[in-house]
């Protein structure tokens, strides 16, 4: 698996896989769906957005970078991270997370922060922590699930 940064005609599949996680709606907040002109937009408009490729050259995931606020706080970034799931419990995910904390000192942030990792992710959530990632604490009902009920998020985050 390579993680590289991301080309023009990965944006087919870049858009299936946000989508995908989107709506499953157990992970990000985001509700609209992206097409590839809004996901060309998007993606472009990240400090930084990577794809995972397969051996074969398959899109296997991706991820986005780009400041987490404005101004004094411009310093923190926020990634978001998505794996197609015919391809989940392979590591991906970990590859990708750790070539952000690399992309993310590279392009001079300072700090990266998850600022919604629904309390159930449990898989992400032991991943961050094994990488050095630090929770600040729990926001109750915090994250509305697809279904409609409340989950609690937990902040994380790692200096760079």
């Amino acid at each position: 698996m390579v993680i590289r940064k991301y080309e023009a005609n990965d944006i087919p599949a870049m858009v299936e896989i946000w989508n995908e996680v989107v709506a499953e709606g157990i992970a990000f907040p985001q509700e609209e769906l992206l097409d590839n002109e809004t996901g060309r937009e998007f993606f472009a408009a990240q400090s930084y957005t990577a794809v995972a490729v397969s051996s074969e050259g398959n899109i296997a995931g991706l991820y986005i970078l780009h400041p987490n606020n404005v101004g004094r706080c411009g310093h923190i970034c926020n990634a978001s991270y998505a794996v197609n799931s015919k391809c989940r419990g392979q590591h991906i995910g970990e590859l990708l997370v750790k070539d952000s904390l690399v992309q993310g000192k590279r392009i001079g942030f300072g700090i990266l922060q998850f600022n919604a990792v629904v309390e159930s992710n449990i898989h992400a959530r032991h991943l961050y922590e094994r990488l050095g990632f630090v929770q600040l604490g729990v926001i109750p009902k915090g994250f509305r699930m697809k279904n409609g009920e409340y989950e609690n998020i937990c902040p994380y985050y790692h200096v760079l």
